[in-house]
Parts: C-alpha cells; structure tokens; sequence
C-alpha cells in the first residue's frame, strides 16, 4: 500500500470516527428535547384545569373538530366542570379545541396557539384575540380554514347560549383573513348545516 493510499485510509477513518461521536451527539439531544407543542399542550391543560369550577358538577360539553376527508364537523362530547361566567366558558372551549380531539379527529386550533383576551359584548358577540404567531398549521385551502372557523364558532354556540356570533382578532386587530383564504372580515354565525350527522 502505498503512503498515499495509507493517508486516504487515515484521513477517512478519522471523518467516519468523527461523523459517528456526532451522531451520537445529536440522538442524544433529539431524545432529551421536549416533544413539540409539548409544552404549550402543558400550559393549555393547566390553565383548563385552574378555569375548572370546584363546585360545579360535572356536565357535558360538546366540542366540533374538522373532518376534512368528510369535509364536515364531527362532534365529540367531553366532561368539564363550567367555570361561573360566560368568558371563563368561552376561554374552557377554545382551551379543549386547542388541546385537541380525545378521539383523533383534527384540530380545530393549532396546539401552538395562545390566546391574548376573551370578551362577551352584550350583544351576544364573543370576540376572540389569538396571537398570530402558532396559527399558520391549518391544512392548505380555504375548506378547511372555514371548518377550522366554524369548530370555533359552533363550539362556543352549543355550549354558551349568550354567544351568538363569533369575531376573530390577531394581535387585537381586526384581520381580513385567517391564513390568506378563510374572511374575518366579519362576524360568523353558528352553522349547524356544516356538523356531520352521528353514524
């Protein structure tokens, strides 16, 4: 073998060598990393719990999620204990949507969304200020933004009587559109044409 051949052999070894203590190096910190959205699933069952009411008995809550294969809402119900006001209530439901379906169905909200304010004007309008930061992971297309809408909306409606219509804000200002299809330009009203029928 001659003295360069020996070099590339040398100089090959040591990349391998190298190459393999990275690797080492980064499976290691993928595998202590926190799973993503894992802390904000935390932080949003947290403040859930702390809404919940002590006293309250336990009822149940009615939660649409997108099914966008059926192009339609499917409803699944969940336990909660009520908090006294409306806009505790209001903020229990987007905090279920948020934390996602028991059942598998989709999102209605990214797990990455925080919520900035809730009010209820007299009216029967709930306005609801998202940071617009974590609600860019809806599925392409302006289906299944509306649907993403409309679980929302519906949401808030079944289990708050005093909301009758629902206004989105980012970063407490009016927006035209959510991620460039679905219009929040304007209020929406619940729609019940849009909830699949139970099998």
């Amino acid at each position: 073998m001659t003295n360069r051949a020996k070099l590339l052999t040398l100089i090959m070894l040591t990349l391998m060598a190298a190459g393999a203590f990275y690797l080492r190096v980064l499976t290691r910190r993928v595998s202590m990393e926190a799973p993503p959205f894992g802390e904000q699933v935390a932080r949003t069952r947290l403040t859930e719990a702390a809404l919940q009411s002590d006293t309250a008995p336990q009822q149940t809550a009615t939660l649409y999620f997108p099914s966008y294969d059926q192009g339609a809402l499917v409803t699944e119900e969940r336990q909660v204990s009520w908090a006294k006001g409306d806009t505790d209530r209001v903020r229990q439901v987007l905090l279920a949507l948020i934390e996602g379906s028991h059942q598998g169905y989709s999102r209605g909200l990214p797990a990455a969304v925080k919520i900035r304010a809730v009010f209820l004007a007299s009216d029967g309008t709930a306005y609801l200020d998202f940071e617009s930061e974590g609600l860019e992971d809806f599925a392409p297309g302006i289906s299944s933004e509306c649907l993403a809408v409309y679980s929302v909306v519906n949401s808030l409606a079944v289990n708050i009587p005093a909301v009758k219509k629902v206004k989105i804000l980012l970063q407490g200002k009016e927006v035209d559109t959510l991620d460039g299809h679905a219009d929040l330009s304007d209020s929406f009203v619940p729609d019940p044409s849009l909830i699949s029928p139970a099998p």
